[in-house]
């Protein structure tokens, strides 16, 4: 295909009628930005990630160039400086938290992404170097649902000189980023390491034919589990309740999948728990019925395998009635002056009917409630809703689980 027929097929048959592109001024973003402009209506973004002296004048240039061209544009402002841990990852956080916002408001549903063929190689190369399993070395997605929005990578099989030979043939500039040239990064590290694996045929091209080739045997796990998540767990008020003996029967391998997208489900965590604490569960989860373990509890009573929301891990967080809480989102009467906590004990005293729910104190405690200073004034999961709901933010376990 060529790139104006990816353009123009990037969103499926149905395609939407109006579509972000996510634009930081580098090359991939501004052809991206080119070329699905000729074939669907667009509105850009940019982060200003304020990383750099240089930021605010990239957004500017992408600014300038969407002007000319009759092309939204809005640019959104990160302070970067105030992220701690690992920089790189936050900022790439903090660009979905803000272009997911700036959609909603917007009323898109799809955001495209710049990215192309090279980053997938480098993605590759780098999750190798940390022993990733199969999940991680098939690469980024094409496709996948994150802040309530469908995000789209349409050029990801193509070559970063493909792109940019259509800029240079179009007149179009770019913004060139020199961390790309820092070797404090690894992928500028993994970079160069393709230049040096270039004589041996390991290019982007073949790299992206081994990706497709891993993403194939994922999609035969994948549907592996589907049948196992089918056949033996059950979606319980926010908790996961798993049959224990189809469990023990399951392969390790769909064993530990599960189980990682369990609590990763249920803490509501972007990344999954440790390996090595994982395979510590799963050697001897018959005989430790009580634990916790990435903000969950885990429990086992007789033959079912209960996944909680820990009580600890929430107990301190507290948040204004219309603001999501945890993974939950309340809904219901005037919120004014209202609070979303944790139950806890003290509200779980206030619910006298919380044992016809069915639900096991441990996971009532670290439920959602709504709160007028020290008064409690609805728990919606422990049976005393006064007109409130509580929904998942990230929708049910299943879907979830298949549309990552």
């Amino acid at each position: 295909m060529t790139l104006d027929e990816i353009a123009r097929t990037a969103f499926g048959p149905d395609a939407p009628r109006r579509v972000g592109v996510a634009v930081s001024g580098g090359s991939d973003s501004m052809a991206t930005l080119v070329l699905l402009a000729r074939h669907h209506e667009v509105a850009a973004v940019t982060v200003d990630h304020g990383l750099r002296p240089e930021a605010a004048e990239e957004a500017a240039f992408v600014g300038r160039f969407c002007a000319a061209r009759g092309i939204p544009h809005a640019i959104l402002k990160w302070e970067g400086g105030e992220a701690k841990g690992n920089l790189m990852d936050a900022a790439r956080r903090a660009r979905l938290r803000l272009i997911g916002a700036w959609a909603r408001e917007q009323g898109i549903e799809d955001v495209a992404l710049g990215h192309t063929g090279d980053d997938q190689a480098e993605t590759f190369l780098m999750r190798l170097g940390r022993e990733a399993g199969l999940e991680g070395l098939c690469g980024m997605r094409p496709r996948f649902e994150a802040e309530g929005i469908r995000w789209h990578r349409p050029f990801l099989g193509q070559t970063r000189q493909a792109l940019r030979a259509l800029l240079e043939t179009e007149g179009v500039a770019w913004v060139e980023d020199p961390t790309n040239r820092d070797l404090r990064f690894d992928r500028v590290k993994a970079r160069q390491a393709l230049q040096a694996l270039a004589p041996l045929g390991v290019t982007p091209d073949s790299l992206g034919g081994v990706i497709a080739n891993l993403r194939a045997a994922d999609a035969a796990l994948a549907r592996m589990l589907a049948r196992l998540v089918a056949a033996h767990v059950r979606e319980v008020s926010g908790d996961l309740v798993i049959d224990a003996a189809g469990f023990a029967e399951a392969d390790p391998e769909l064993q530990r999948r599960l189980i990682v997208a369990a609590l990763r489900w249920i803490s509501g965590a972007d990344y999954a728990p440790r390996a090595a604490k994982v395979e510590a569960f799963l050697e001897d989860w018959r005989s430790r019925p009580d634990r916790t373990l990435h903000g969950c509890r885990i429990t086992l009573k007789g033959d079912a395998l209960r996944l909680a929301r820990e009580a600890s891990a929430v107990a301190r967080l507290r948040v204004a009635a219309s603001e999501p809480w945890d993974r939950w989102r309340l809904e219901g009467p005037d919120a004014e002056g209202l609070e979303i906590a944790a139950l806890g004990a003290e509200g779980l005293r206030q619910c006298p009917a919380w044992r016809e729910t069915g639900l096991p104190r441990a996971s009532l405690l670290a439920s959602p409630a709504l709160w007028r200073g020290d008064a409690l004034v609805a728990a919606p999961i422990a049976g005393h809703g006064a007109g409130w709901k509580a929904q998942i933010r990230h929708g049910a376990f299943t879907a979830w689980l298949f549309g990552r």
